[in-house]
């Protein structure tokens, strides 16, 4: 019967989520907890030239410095770290001698393959065990798979894996693979698979791999809690527990429940990942998670946008991912640009000279109602609600540039409707202002509703702008918004970036026109100057 050993990989995959920005002694106390829950194979984090070590972080610059880390030493562990190919000089690798890094991985992508082989061969001569990772394993043709498996033959590497980079591999896709690599592999080489949870067939993917009848030594990776980019990846508990149950190992499961419990729950609840739909569907286009995150953490796209997004990708632009070119790609999905010079004109008609109201879905406009219903009531002014329509308040005007609360709010009839390009001209009585027009320089607000809309309103010359219900963004959802189904959850740095963007285009336009908060603007710290 075949061996299963787990290699967990939560310093090191895991930390695509929090930056690999641990924390020192929680490093320590992850290392400790692997040991006694006596994981096969611990990877420790990355070894890379990109970076500047820093002791708090699992990456590192060389393996002395991942050595420094190690003071739990096991004789039935083995501690590995990973080099994406080009990341790293062959140079800067030493001799393995009594180093306690036994292992190292190299990741490569397809068109690297020869190259990255080469540097693969550098790394076994200098006597470490050679883990061999070709990323998007399921992009390789069945000819090109077994040539690969060939060259991998001469290198004797100590392992050969199937990597499922995007989540796209169901059981006959990793069958197919399997065999593949089974019937052509040295039969001394151990056979890795590393996966990822968008499709959320990890679990059952793995197990299928352990029924299999063979001699074949088989690795599975996994990370405690699933921690990972985007979907994240097979549980090290979960795949612990199932492993005992059948029998087949010993692990000691009460230790990774600690590490949960004492490092990685603090972390999921301001750096979450999981499933998700947009990165399912970044799974049924084969392609890579970052463009789906990219997209889901705009907050203005509805599910179906953002899998029209990612099928207009190019098949060779999708493995790599290009934020400039996702962000490109973004931009022109939203801008549908239109000649609104007229529609403007109507507007300015109405709005030159007034008092704009704006009520944006902030908690405050909940908490402090009597104080804007009063403000509301005064002559001279117009009332314009920012993507969505407030039950407790009577507003002239709802804005929307957001497709997906046009959505969920656009069959209450009872104003008038000022829409963003972006969004299907199919409000006969709406007024359409070209989206691009109305963003801003700032990125993670350039197309933020509540700054596009005070733009709009500084060219149509209002005499003054009064905000409530923009509060700024807490790094609890459900804190957010006054209705409670708006909430959109997100990670902390981007909440943190979009309060910076708000309190600098709010500054930036109260240089020439008057802003006033009505309520409190709880998590932007800042004094308008206009």
């Amino acid at each position: 019967m075949n061996s299963v050993r787990i290699l967990d990989c939560t310093l090191r995959d895991g930390g695509y989520v929090n930056g690999w920005n641990f924390g020192k002694d929680k490093i320590n106390t992850i290392l400790e907890k692997l040991v006694s829950a006596r994981i096969d194979i611990i990877e420790c984090g990355f070894l890379t030239n990109s970076s500047i070590y820093d002791s708090d972080h699992s990456k590192y610059n060389s393996i002395t410095e991942i050595n420094t880390r190690l003071i739990f030493d096991s004789a039935d562990i083995m501690y590995v770290c990973m080099i994406n190919y080009g990341e790293y000089n062959l140079s800067d690798i030493p001799e393995k001698k009594g180093n306690l890094i036994e292992g190292i991985r190299v990741a490569f992508h397809k068109e690297d393959l020869l190259e990255a082989l080469e540097f693969a061969r550098g790394v076994k001569e200098k006597g470490y065990k050679l883990f061999l990772q070709p990323m998007v394993s399921n992009t390789y043709e069945d000819l090109e798979f077994i040539e690969l498996i060939k060259l991998a033959n001469k290198i004797e590497p100590y392992a050969f894996y199937i990597v499922d980079s995007f989540g796209v591999m169901k059981k006959n896709d990793l069958m197919r693979l399997y065999y593949l690599v089974d019937h052509n592999l040295d039969k001394t080489i151990s056979i890795g698979f590393h996966s990822h949870n968008n499709l959320q067939l990890s679990f059952s993917n793995a197990q299928a791999l352990t029924e299999i009848k063979t001699d074949r030594d088989i690795i599975i990776d996994a990370s405690v809690f699933g921690m990972g980019r985007g979907a994240g990846n097979l549980n090290t508990e979960l795949f612990v527990e199932h492993l005992n149950s059948m029998g087949k190992s010993n692990y000691n499961l009460n230790p990774l429940l600690q590490i949960i419990d004492q490092v990685l729950k603090t972390i999921y609840f301001s750096n979450y990942w999981g499933y998700s739909l947009a990165h399912y569907i970044s799974s049924k286009y084969n392609c890579h998670p970052n463009y789906a995150s990219y997209l889901e953490e705009k907050s203005t796209l509805s599910i179906e946008d953002i899998s029209n997004i990612l099928s207009k990708i190019p098949l060779d632009k999708r493995h790599k991912y290009d934020r400039q070119y996702i962000e490109s790609l973004y931009n022109q999905y939203q801008e549908h640009k239109i000649d609104d010079v007229a529609t403007k004109e109507k507007l300015k008609a109405i709005f030159k000279g007034k008092t704009a109201n704006i009520i944006a879905p902030g908690r405050s406009i909940e908490i402090e109602k009597n104080l804007v219903q009063q403000v509301l009531s005064e002559e001279n002014t117009i009332t314009i609600s920012v993507n969505f329509r407030p039950e407790q308040f009577i507003v002239d005007f709802v804005f929307f540039s957001n497709v997906r609360r046009f959505e969920q709010y656009k069959d209450n009839e009872n104003a008038k409707l000022i829409l963003t390009s972006n969004i299907k001209k199919e409000e006969n009585d709406a007024f359409y202002i070209d989206y691009e027009s109305l963003t801003n320089k700032f990125e993670y607000v350039r197309d933020n509703a509540a700054m596009m809309l005070i733009k709009l309103l500084a060219e149509l010359e209002v005499a003054e702008i009064r905000i409530a219900g923009l509060d700024g963004y807490s790094y609890n959802a459900y804190l957010n918004y006054a209705v409670k189904d708006m909430a959109l959850a997100n990670k902390n740095d981007i909440i943190d970036a979009i309060n910076a963007g708000m309190m600098e285009v709010l500054k930036e336009f109260s240089s020439f026109v008057k802003i006033s908060f009505i309520t409190k603007k709880k998590y932007l710290d800042f004094d308008l100057i206009g």
